[in-house]
């Protein structure tokens, strides 16, 4: 199962035979590790509607034939763009061909009048990942430990989601195996220095910091 980062919030997870995007915010994002005409993508998964998150999804979608998965209140927007897509809402396991993917809450604006934003649950290739978007900490975080999971995908910019700190109280908590931070560095409010999260780690998490374009296998 192989995880890689392309850049602020987006990922691909690959399984060997389908890859399932998350927030592929590349065209305008000078760090991102691919193009938009680049990237393979089997399924994409949109936690809310900032453009920074929503990204180059429908394009992505419409090249690749890919379905979104996100909120229901994403049906219209999908609709108007002619593209696929699977919508839920928070706390529904959506079976998927890959495994599933449930939405869970993130603290967070929308983007989308009436939308939640949210976070995801995704199972695939025998493995748990949680994709947190953008969110501030909370305590039901917690909850997140039952899932078992293999890595937790966590924002640490600060400024408009939690910051190192909290991101670091975070990731004791919901206790995956492997920590890996995002969505920091992309604009200057959001510069953060991912070597002093995982040391704020320490003891608590192991953190695998990967630079934009590196992988790791779990």
């Amino acid at each position: 199962m192989k995880l890689t980062f392309l850049g602020h919030a987006c990922f691909d997870l690959f399984d060997g035979k389908y890859h399932v995007l998350t927030d592929p915010f590349l065209t305008g994002n000078a760090l991102a590790a691919a193009k938009a005409d680049e990237v393979a993508a089997d399924f994409i998964c949109v936690s809310h509607n900032h453009g920074d998150h929503i990204g180059d999804a429908i394009a992505i979608a419409k090249r690749t034939g890919a379905t979104i998965v996100g909120v229901a209140e994403q049906a219209g927007l999908m609709g108007e763009n002619g593209v696929s897509a699977v919508l839920g809402n928070l706390g529904g396991w959506i079976p998927l061909p890959f495994g599933r993917v449930k939405l869970v809450q993130a603290i967070h604006g929308s983007g989308l009048p009436g939308a939640l934003a949210c976070g995801f649950v995704i199972e695939i290739g025998g493995k748990k990942f949680y994709h947190a978007g953008d969110t501030a900490f909370y305590s039901d975080m917690a909850l997140l430990a039952d899932e078992k999971l293999d890595a937790a995908l966590l924002p640490i910019g600060d400024f408009y989601t939690m910051g190192p700190a909290d991101a670091a109280r975070a990731a004791k908590v919901i206790g995956a195996k492997v920590t890996v931070p995002m969505h920091y560095n992309t604009f200057p409010p959001i510069k953060q220095d991912p070597a002093a999260f995982a040391a704020l780690c320490e003891g608590s998490s192991k953190v695998v910091v990967l630079a934009p374009g590196e992988s790791v296998e779990l």
